[in-house]
This record gives C-alpha cells, sequence and structure tokens, in this order.
C-alpha cells in the first residue's frame, strides 16, 4: 500500500465525510498562501507604492487577483481528490468547478483593471497627453471591464447571455438617444484626449475671447482658471468646435512685441543699437526673460509724428510677457532721455496754404497773424 493510500485511509475512519472537501482545500491553499507572501516579500521593491516602472505595475497589479488564483487553484486540486469519493464527487464536483471558474475569471479582471490604472497614471507622469484625460480614461476602461467581466460570469454559471445582449444593444440605443446631449460631450472629450490640442496646465484662449488655465477635462466638461480666479466650466462638445489659441504649444516661451516711435530727426542706427542695448539688458536681468533669444529691431514705417519701429523680446511663458514688456518700456524710456532720443507727441499740420486763398479759414488766420 503507498503512502497515499495509507493517507486516504487513515482520513476515511477519522475525517466525517463532509468535512473532506474543507480539510483538502485548506490542504492545498496554506502552502500556496505561503508561497505567495513569500514571493511578494521577496518582490517588495517592485511592490513599493511609488515604482511606476512596467516591472512594478505588472508586480502591484498582480498582488490581490494572486489571492484569487490561489484560491482557484486549491478549488481545481480539492475538485480532483473530491472525485475519489463517489459519495459527494457528485453533489461537489461541478459546483467546484465553477466556482474556480469564477475565481479565475475575477482574478482576470482584477489585474487587467488595475494594471490599466496604473499604466495611464506612469503615462500621465511621464509627461503624457493622458496626463489631461487620465481620469476620463480610466472611468472608461473600468466600466468596460467591468461589462465584460459580468458577461463572462453569467456565461459561466450556466446563464445564456445572447438575449442579454440584444437586449443591451437595444436598450443601448435608447439610452444613446435620451442622453444625446451627455453622450456628445462624452465623446467629445474622448475626441480631444486623441487630439490633444489641450493638456491640463496650459494657458488658452478661446475664439469667444476668454483666457485660462486649463485645470480638469472631466467626463462631460472642461474647467478653465481665469486671470481674475473665477473658473469657466466648458462643454466638451462645445469645447471641441470652438477655435483655441494655446499659448504653451508646442512650448511656452512665446515672442513679446513692443511698438515704439521716435522722432523724424533720430539718427535710426543710434537708435536702433540703443534699443538693442536695452532689450538685451532686460532679458539678461528678468528673471522671466530668455537671456539667450537673439533679438532684434525692425523699421515698421512712417507715421504722422514718428518713425515706428518694433522690438521683439521673449518671455518664458504667456503671462509674463506683461512684466517683461513694463520693465522694457521703463528702462527704454530712460535711456532714450539719456540719449537725446526723443519720442514725440502726436503732432498734426494744418497747411493752409495748400486748400487755396479763397478759405475763409485762411483768410480769418492770415488776417489774425498780421
Amino acid at each position: 500500500m503507498t503512502v497515499l493510500e495509507n493517507i486516504f485511509h487513515w482520513m476515511n475512519q477519522w475525517v466525517p465525510i463532509w468535512a473532506m472537501g474543507p480539510l483538502f482545500f485548506l490542504i492545498f491553499f496554506i502552502p500556496l498562501w505561503l508561497v505567495k507572501r513569500i514571493l511578494f516579500v521577496y518582490l517588495r521593491d517592485w511592490n513599493h507604492p511609488t515604482n511606476y516602472n512596467w516591472s512594478g505595475i505588472a508586480v502591484r497589479a498582480a498582488k490581490r487577483p494572486l489571492s484569487f488564483v490561489v484560491v482557484a487553484i486549491s478549488l481545481m486540486f480539492t475538485t480532483k481528490l473530491i472525485q475519489l469519493y463517489e459519495e459527494i464527487a457528485n453533489t461537489w464536483v461541478t459546483q467546484l468547478q465553477i466556482l474556480a471558474q469564477l475565481f479565475l475569471i475575477i482574478a482576470l479582471l482584477i489585474y487587467g483593471d488595475h494594471f490599466a490604472r496604473m499604466s495611464i497614471t506612469r503615462l500621465s507622469i511621464k509627461g503624457s497627453g493622458l496626463k489631461s484625460s487620465g481620469t476620463l480614461l480610466r472611468g472608461m476602461l473600468r466600466a468596460v471591464i467591468i461589462v465584460v467581466g459580468l458577461l463572462l460570469i453569467l456565461s459561466t454559471v450556466g446563464i445564456s447571455i445572447t438575449p442579454l445582449i440584444a437586449s443591451l444593444g437595444i436598450g443601448s440605443l435608447a439610452v444613446a438617444l435620451a442622453l444625446q446631449p451627455t453622450l456628445e460631450n462624452f465623446f467629445s472629450g474622448l475626441q480631444m484626449l486623441a487630439d490633444k490640442p489641450i493638456r491640463v496646465g496650459d494657458y488658452i484662449e478661446l475664439d469667444s475671447g476668454e483666457q485660462g488655465f486649463v485645470e480638469k477635462i472631466g467626463w462631460r466638461s472642461t474647467w478653465i482658471k481665469m486671470l481674475p480666479n473665477n473658473v469657466i466650466i466648458m462643454p466638451n462638445s462645445v469645447l471641441a468646435q470652438s477655435k483655441i489659441i494655446n499659448y504653451y504649444y508646442p512650448e511656452k516661451q512665446l515672442s513679446v512685441p513692443v511698438d515704439v516711435g521716435v522722432h523724424y530727426s533720430s539718427d535710426l542706427e543710434h537708435v536702433e543699437r540703443v534699443t538693442l542695448e536695452v532689450a538685451k539688458e532686460i532679458l539678461k536681468s528678468h528673471k522671466w526673460g530668455i537671456a539667450d533669444y537673439d533679438t532684434f529691431v525692425i523699421f515698421t514705417g512712417f507715421d504722422n509724428s514718428s518713425i515706428n519701429l518694433t522690438v521683439m523680446l521673449r518671455a518664458q511663458e504667456y503671462f509674463n510677457r506683461f512684466f517683461i514688456r513694463s520693465e522694457f518700456i521703463k528702462a527704454l524710456h530712460k535711456r532714450y532721455a539719456e540719449e537725446g532720443i526723443v519720442i514725440p507727441y502726436p503732432i498734426r499740420a494744418l497747411n493752409l496754404d495748400q486748400e487755396g486763398s479763397d478759405n475763409s479759414l485762411t483768410s480769418i488766420l492770415r488776417d489774425k497773424r498780421e
């Protein structure tokens, strides 16, 4: 008689038949559970909450589902041994097989949910466009996983899902018609997720004139915080159809043009040299200037009382341009005064002689001069 046969003979004498199933289950479950615990102690560096490498995500996502796998494996081995006892095999085997399959399905669903959500978090941390819509995508994936899981569970327990799928199709059509505005906003959010016209933290301007920082891109709406510290809540469908200026794309740096006018008697070469010196000094000394930017001056035209020029500065981001321009204007005004460069007042001259000697206004003014 083999050792296994001796064990079964002893169990038949001392263990009630109804306790065979639980006893077999514990015999397999306890060692497998200990192995699982030891394995995660060995992998504790990969299981750290801040580890978002792909290996760390795979290990962390498997921690909870692996407990369900241990239960499923224990149930499978228990089923094999129970089949040796005809008294209980017919009653327990089928139920235990179904239960083992359910635990495996639940383990796969939980693993898929955890792995997908942590993967999105990892991509968000790396600066991907998912940062702006991570919550939206995580919620959508979780909903898909739950629906698929419920269908698999119903199929496993013997419930036909074909009528259910047909009913879901008809019901989905009715729900889609009833929730058309909500679904339009939802799919507009997905469209912005794929197209990435804006991201959380971007400073944008809408075609309606509002400007602000993107705070959140949600399921239904996008929140934009304006400079006066109030918030615009814009439906995703409206935002997706709007013209948007993104001042942070492709980068935050932007040019800051400043228009200046000098007197007609000015030496333009001298004006250009002085203006460039002031511009370079401001870009190097100001905390929001771009020191290595190659600034330049362009003379743009002859105005009524001045020769106009444009100076091109560079700021780190859109909101900083106001302070750069202000400091430059103050410094340029002071330096022009030191160099004797005149910024003229608007002047409008009346050439009365050109209008003809018969003009009554001309005659009156000439008489007054005389």
